[in-house]
């Protein structure tokens, strides 16, 4: 909802007065800012919008998934590097299931600007390596493969792969 200078602007604020609570005696009014103040902090690290997103992705409503991502009006300047690798990411997801040229440029813009977790670079991997089989491009498909088995770690991701190796094999 705020821009994410105006976050720490609102969070140095507040970390101000609870200092003046803190001298005037006020120790809990001081600590329970202090806590409000976080909130902002986590803010900046973590969209909301993208958060909501997030949510609504996991119902598998990729429309209001959609429709949250296009509350942020400009993610270059309203969104921090990691956040805007999350939001190419879902817009990946969004559209793998109709454009895949548009997914595939949104998922190697969101891998080129990062990802925080090993599994949503291991599933970005994976979506481009079944786009790339699609297109026929074999050997780039194999390489996103084996990098994605790498980067799945908890075996969360054990099916698709072996389920994607078996159809190459008939390509």
């Amino acid at each position: 909802m705020f821009n994410k200078n105006i976050k720490l602007v609102i969070a140095a604020l507040i970390i101000g007065y609870a200092v003046y609570q803190f001298i005037e005696g006020n120790i809990g009014n001081g600590i329970f800012l202090i806590l409000i103040s976080l909130i902002f902090i986590f803010l900046y690290y973590r969209n909301e919008i993208i958060l909501l997103a997030f949510l609504r992705m996991r119902k598998q409503d990729l429309e209001g998934t959609k429709k949250w991502l296009s509350k942020i009006k400009n993610p270059e300047s309203a969104l921090i590097q990691k956040q805007q690798g999350y939001y190419n990411y879902l817009h990946g997801i969004i559209f793998s299931q109709t454009n895949l040229t548009q997914a595939e440029k949104y998922f190697k813009k969101a891998l080129k600007l990062g990802l925080t977790m090993d599994y949503d670079v291991a599933m970005a991997k994976l979506s481009l390596a079944g786009i790339a089989m699609q297109k026929r491009r074999k050997r780039e498909a194999t390489t996103l493969l084996n990098e994605a088995k790498k980067l799945d770690k908890n075996n969360m991701l054990t099916d698709q792969i072996r389920m994607m190796q078996q159809q190459m094999k008939k390509i």
